[in-house]
Order: C-alpha cells, then structure tokens, then sequence
C-alpha cells in the first residue's frame, strides 16, 4: 500500500508540474524610416514602415545595406500574436494620443 501512495504521490506532483498555466504571447514591433540608395522615382523622400522584423533582419530580408538605408524611430511591445495577419497593437504615444485629458 505505501508503494502505491508514493507512486500515486509522484504521479500528482508530475502532473502539477508538467500542466501548463495560462500562456501569453508578446512581440515587438519596429518603426522605421526606410530609404532606398536605388534612385527610385517612388521612393525619393523614403516611407514610414511598422514591422515585427528587428533591423538586422528587415535590412537583410530587403536586399542589404547595399539596397536600402533604416533609421529605427522607435519601437514597443505587443502583447498576443501576430497569426492570421493580425494587425499591430498602437504605439504607447498613439494610445496616449487618443485618450482626452
């Protein structure tokens, strides 16, 4: 009967510990102002870009530092997923924009 009672013991333990709580995702998101070195009749003033890439990889991902030029403006973190191509959470300054004071 102990060994019952020690094996039934492990056996809870294990499944507390093994049981996963709630989970939550987060990931950050970058903004950038991106231009290009190519002269590009679209793009000669350069473009604001809202990425979850971080800049070694946005500017690896779109053709090198020989191709285009990335100032990081700023950045923040979401909380969720990005799956099923989910829009990205508001900046804290756009939050703080929309609320009234």
């Amino acid at each position: 009967m102990k060994k019952f009672n020690i094996v039934f013991f492990n056996l809870a333990i294990n499944f507390f510990l093994l049981t996963p709580g709630e989970a939550s995702a987060e990931y950050r998101v970058y903004q950038y102002f991106v231009k290009s070195k190519f002269n590009l009749p679209q793009d000669k003033e350069g473009h604001l870009v809202t990425s979850t890439l971080d800049p070694v990889s946005y500017i690896a991902y779109h053709g090198g530092r020989q191709s285009i030029e990335i100032d990081l403006l700023r950045t923040w973190v979401c909380k969720g997923h990005t799956g099923h191509f989910k829009k990205f959470c508001d900046s804290p300054l756009d939050k703080l924009k929309k609320t009234k004071i």
